[in-house]
This record gives structure tokens, sequence and C-alpha cells, in this order.
């Protein structure tokens, strides 16, 4: 009788891995910015920092001051956001921040 061995590193792991790695690689500047600020700011929400842009958007009362891009910013998270959903990661698991020289 063989033993079948339970890898959860096994090959599906690596492909993703390597996809979330790649998706990361794409990443423009802000998109890694807004990864940061994410975790830095609004405790690792996504939703936190939405409906901050977003208050802020309608004149109502707001935590941080991103950029005069608001718009962009909120699609930006939107993309963010989907890929850490349909792919089951945290992308600030991925971006750290760059290190001073």
């Amino acid at each position: 009788m063989t033993e079948k061995t339970n890898d959860s590193q096994g090959q599906d792991g690596l492909d993703q891995k390597s996809k979330v790695y790649q998706f990361v690689e794409m990443l423009s500047e802000q998109d890694k910015m807004l990864v940061l600020l994410q975790v830095e700011l609004y405790d690792n929400s996504w939703q936190a920092m939405l409906d901050d842009l977003k208050n802020r958007l309608e004149g109502k009362p707001y935590i941080f001051k991103l950029a005069n891009r608001i718009q962009d910013d909120i699609a930006r998270i939107e993309k963010l956001l989907t890929f850490e959903k349909d792919n089951q990661v945290k992308l600030s698991d991925f971006v750290k921040p760059p290190t001073s020289q």
C-alpha cells in the first residue's frame, strides 16, 4: 500500500505563488504605494481605504488625503482587491516598502 502525501506546496501552490509574483511585478509604483498605505493607515482593510476616499469625494470627513486622483486610486484599489479575492492572497505579503539607501 502506498502512502499518499498531502503536498500543500505542490504544483498548484507554486503556480499560485508564481502568478502572484508576476502580478506584483506588473504593478505600478502607485499600485504598490496603495498596498503599503492600505496596510499602514487602514489596518490592512481595502474597504476602509475605499470608504475614506469616497467620503473625501463626497465632502464628508475623511482620514487621509492621498492625492487629487481619487477616482484613479479607487479604480486601482478595486483592481488590487479583485486580484486578492480571486487568488485568495494578501498583496501586502508580497509588496514590501523600498529599502532606503
